[in-house]
């Protein structure tokens, strides 16, 4: 295996990337507030990276997040603190080196769609671009007329790794976040690959927060639910992923090099459109919620074009 080690002390946060007043920050819940970690330091007089993909891949820099808020005292704190209703999240990361998914890994989902469920992950990849963030629109083409959802869990990775055993998956992950793999199912099944299907522009919702491995150090039994305009659609568990986290690390890391960054969408649970009786599209102003134990809730609405 190639891979650094990590230290074992690495803040314990929920991050996100906000703009306040027409600037780009990041920064931490806390508290029912978003705590700037780039004001914090600036007024203690630490140093830390400008944007939230750079502290992702510098486990320094997160290190002395974890200082900062055990040492500074909480009028500082507070003065770095911004009410929610004043900011707006945005992505948590907009420009990941790549953005994998899986397929059938979940096996109720593999049973809804009479799927036999695969002997090793089956993956696909999606474009950046397709990135919007908590409470942007998905936009519906024209043309596209089976719009579907797929609330999943995500893993962020950290650090660049290659060759990763099960054991040591840890180690290369910076956090989870959420993940809506947005589908046209129509474009999905006529290709012999999922690529076009998937791609499309506003068809990767991520966010709201990352929460980091320390505060979800277990991510064996986390709830995933999805409602469509209230109605709980997708009620599962990762308890269900025919690959957990450690395992899709190791066999997606035998192929690629893992970078920092890097965002690996895990599978859904059963509950999508398409296996619905009669079949349910996404339509124009739909909106999709998603919760996952633990990580929090992403909620987007469709535009049609």
């Amino acid at each position: 295996m190639r891979i650094h080690s990590i230290n074992n002390g690495a803040a314990n946060l929920r991050i996100a990337r906000y703009i306040f007043r027409g600037e780009e920050y990041y920064g931490i819940l806390r508290q029912g507030k978003m705590l700037s970690l780039l004001t914090l330091a600036e007024n203690e007089e630490v140093s830390l990276p400008k944007n939230l993909e750079a502290f992702i891949s510098q486990e320094d820099a997160q290190i002395t997040v974890e200082k900062l808020l055990k040492t500074t005292n909480s009028r500082h704190i507070e003065a770095a603190s911004i009410q929610l209703s004043e900011v707006q999240i945005l992505a948590p990361v907009v420009s990941p080196p790549k953005i994998v998914c899986l397929g059938w890994n979940y096996s109720d989902h593999a049973a809804e769609r009479k799927v036999t469920p695969p002997e090793e992950p089956v993956f696909f990849m999606k474009p950046r671009t397709a990135i919007v963030g908590p409470g942007d629109k998905i936009v519906k083409r024209s043309f596209v007329k089976e719009l579907d959802y797929e609330g999943e869990l995500a893993i962020v990775i950290g650090k660049r790794a290659k060759d990763v055993p099960d054991k040591d998956a840890a180690d290369c992950i910076f956090g989870y976040t959420i993940l809506n793999d947005v589908s046209a199912r129509d474009f999905q099944f006529k290709d012999k690959q999922w690529t076009r299907g998937k791609g499309f522009d506003t068809f990767a919702p991520t966010g709201p927060y990352i929460t980091t491995k320390a505060q979800l150090s277990d991510t064996r039994n986390l709830s995933i639910r999805t409602w469509v305009n209230g109605e709980l659609r997708q009620d599962g568990t990762t308890r269900d992923m025919i690959f957990d986290v450690a395992q899709i690390i190791y066999h997606l890391s035998r192929v690629m090099t893992l970078e920092a960054g890097d965002i690996i969408s895990t599978g859904t649970p059963s509950g999508v459109g398409m296996a619905m009786q009669p079949q349910t599209w996404l339509k124009d102003g739909d909106t999709v919620r998603i919760e996952i134990e633990g990580v929090g809730t992403l909620e987007n609405s469709v535009e049609a074009e």
